[in-house]
């Protein structure tokens, strides 16, 4: 067998011996040649280690093979990864924001500042800056970047640290769907999850979403909120210049915010300019407008949204439960958030207000220390149009849950008897059962002596104990016969109690609930009815002597005028004021009520040539002290009684807490309250 080097087979002669020289022709033919292949060995030069080397074919093979497994697996995991249902509770909880009258913040309420907003209420150039500052092909990308991915994977998995990288749709899905680790494992995750969601949602949906959901610092979540938290206004009113400021939070609000130091400021200010010049490159700013932007638009110094506290408190919780009912909002959903309540309440009303309770607080703990730790005090403002303009609910909503002016504790004493005067001035009244109703006016005489017995056509009245029931009057004075006008004016109660009769307990009951008081405060049908034994609010109280100067129309007290959620208006019933006495009643109560303020309060009235009138009440047991007036359209009442809340809820003494009649605490705080009557 023989082979050289280079040759194609390898040739070999089979000899087989045979015995005998007759074999030896045979021999000869059994000798036979067979060809098979040559053997590979290596080509001169590829010896030794580089025979182990692919070639460029084989280079090839496995990269197309490689890729092809890495799509294969992408694909199965894209298929595999599904779309959360369900949102982050984080990402979809919002607060509530409540402002004053005159549309400034006055409180919120919630864990999380955060209002989401239409995409058509945030200005085309607000959405550019951030679009230029963060992701500038965000419609025209797939939802991830493969560049930006692999350079966070790299700094990740290489170095130890975080890169960002992430388009606005990576963004928003870890907003909404994931947590902020940063892990390979969530950012691949981020990415499947990005792929799928471009696929399903509409760009600008996305674009929505990521701007109520990003943190902007200061507390604050959703560029709605960043606009009042640094601007004091809504994000619809921002121009390209704020809104460059704000995209450059959304590289971190602890580095970019102003006010917290020079570096930070530095920071601020290059990265404004660059967004500015970044949206003229794009075409979103022309040279002309960036030109115009040369100030670094200053934010404020702190949020003007705060959190609740003190006062506030109560005039968030009267505000929620009125636009909860008024707009038929449910407790779930309210507690969601994403509400706007625009209230009633006047900011220099309640300050005056507050000032004037924590006045006769302080009094009230120099004069009685002992008894100043149960007094209470509520107060309230309402206008003639329903307006509630000031609450006082207590020292504090912290230690004090519940709220004194909504509070139906104690009686309305004689601050009751204008009610009384409307009501037999409304209907008439008669003498026995057969007699038709005859009419009554201010100069209508009654027995104005002290202890009266109370009569009906059948005779006296008697209780359930067998005694005749009379009416008393402050220090046991007695008036002879005195007109009802007269009467209202010093405050004399036994009048009342018989007119009342007179005109029927069921028509004073009528009455007193047409000029707002609830139902549930008025208490019993009986003669003492008219002596004030219901126990209306102080609001409830302000409202209805509106009524008096409102010509006999009623409308319910409100605190919200308007509600917003995400910046869409919710309908509300507001109310509608509505006839509860004739207009000639309303005008001979009010005018009987100006003369009780003039003779009570000589020095006052001399002040003012507007209409004021007043009316103090008190109760027979000396358990609370009442002050109801109005001025210019506008009534408050105050009321101040002492509870020992951890004993029991009954009324007890005030002791003198309530001052003199010609001096009281509930007139000093009203007076407060009102201000200059000028």
């Amino acid at each position: 067998m023989t082979h050289e080097p280079g040759e194609s087979d390898v040739t070999l002669q089979l000899r087989i011996p045979v015995p005998g020289n007759r074999r030896k022709a045979r021999l000869a033919r059994k000798t036979r040649r067979f060809s098979l292949p040559a053997p590979k060995y290596p080509r001169p030069g590829r010896t030794g280690w580089r025979r182990w080397i692919p070639s460029w074919r084989q280079w090839t093979g496995g990269v197309l093979a490689s890729v092809g497994l890495s799509a294969l697996l992408l694909g199965i995991a894209y298929a595999a990864t599904d779309i959360p249902a369900d949102l982050n509770t984080y990402a979809t909880q919002q607060d509530n924001v409540y402002f004053w009258a005159d549309g400034t913040p006055m409180a919120r309420t919630g864990f999380v500042q955060r209002q989401a907003m239409p995409l058509n209420e945030i200005p085309e150039d607000v959405r550019w800056a951030v679009l230029a500052a963060e992701n500038a092909s965000f419609y025209s990308d797939s939802g991830i970047s493969v560049k930006g991915i692999s350079r966070a994977l790299f700094r990740t998995v290489g170095q130890g640290d975080t890169q960002g990288g992430s388009t606005i749709t990576q963004q928003y899905v870890k907003n909404v769907y994931l947590s902020q680790e940063q892990t390979v494992s969530r950012k691949f995750t981020e990415a499947m999850i990005a792929l799928k969601l471009d696929n399903r949602m509409s760009k600008d949906d996305i674009l929505e979403g990521y701007l109520n959901t990003s943190w902007f610092g200061r507390g604050c979540y959703g560029i709605q909120r960043a606009a009042q938290a640094y601007y004091g206004k809504d994000v619809s009113e921002l121009d390209a210049s704020e809104g460059a400021f704000l995209a450059s939070l959304l590289k971190g609000a602890g580095l970019y915010d102003p006010t917290l130091s020079a570096a930070n400021r530095a920071r601020a200010e290059e990265r404004w300019a660059w967004t500015l010049d970044r949206m003229v490159d794009l075409g979103r700013l022309t040279k002309a407008e960036r030109a115009g932007y040369t100030e670094f638009p200053e934010p404020l110094k702190s949020n003007p949204l705060y959190d609740t506290g003190e006062q506030t408190d109560y005039l968030v919780e009267v505000a929620s439960q009125y636009a909860k009912k008024a707009g038929g909002i449910s407790d779930k959903d309210f507690d969601l958030g994403g509400y706007q309540v625009y209230t009633t309440f006047d900011r220099t009303r309640e300050r005056k207000l507050a000032d004037a309770v924590t006045k006769a607080r302080k009094q009230a703990v120099q004069d009685d220390p002992s008894a100043a730790k149960t007094a209470h005090y509520g107060a309230a403002s309402v206008t003639a149009d329903g307006r509630v303009l000031a609450v006082y609910g207590g020292p504090d909503h912290r230690t004090q849950g519940y709220n004194e002016s909504n509070s139906t504790t104690v009686p309305a004493g004689s601050a009751f008897l204008p009610f009384v005067y409307a009501a037999g001035l409304e209907h008439g009244v008669t003498k026995s059962r057969d007699e038709e109703a005859t009419r009554v006016t201010g100069e209508t005489l009654y027995d104005g002596n002290d202890d009266v017995p109370v009569t009906t056509p059948e005779g006296p009245y008697w209780d359930r104990s067998g005694r005749k029931v009379a009416a008393s009057n402050d220090g046991d004075l007695s008036y002879g016969q005195i007109s009802l006008r007269r009467a209202l004016e010093l405050s004399v109660n036994t009048p009342f109690m018989q007119l009342g009769v007179d005109t029927g307990l069921d028509n004073v009951r009528a009455t007193a609930e047409a000029a707002g008081l609830l139902p549930a405060s008025i208490g019993a049908q009986v003669p003492a009815l008219s002596m004030g034994t219901s126990t209306p609010s102080a609001i409830r109280m302000a409202g209805g002597y509106t009524t008096f100067v409102a010509g006999g129309k009623r409308t319910e007290p409100y605190s919200v005028r308007k509600v917003t959620h995400n910046g869409l208006g919710v309908p509300l019933d507001t109310p509608r004021p509505t006839r509860a006495f004739g207009a000639d009643v309303a005008a001979e109560v009010t005018s009987a009520l100006t003369d009780a303020f003039r003779t009570a309060h000589p020095a006052a009235a001399a002040s003012t040539d507007a209409t004021v009138t007043g009316k103090a009440g008190t109760t027979s047991d000396d358990t609370a002290s009442w002050y109801v007036g109005t001025h210019k359209f506008v009534s408050t009442a105050v009321v101040v009684y002492r509870i020992d809340l951890a004993k029991s809820l009954e009324p007890l003494p005030l002791k003198g807490l309530a001052g003199t009649a010609d001096d009281s605490v509930p007139y000093g705080i009203w007076s407060g309250a009102m201000g200059p009557l000028g």
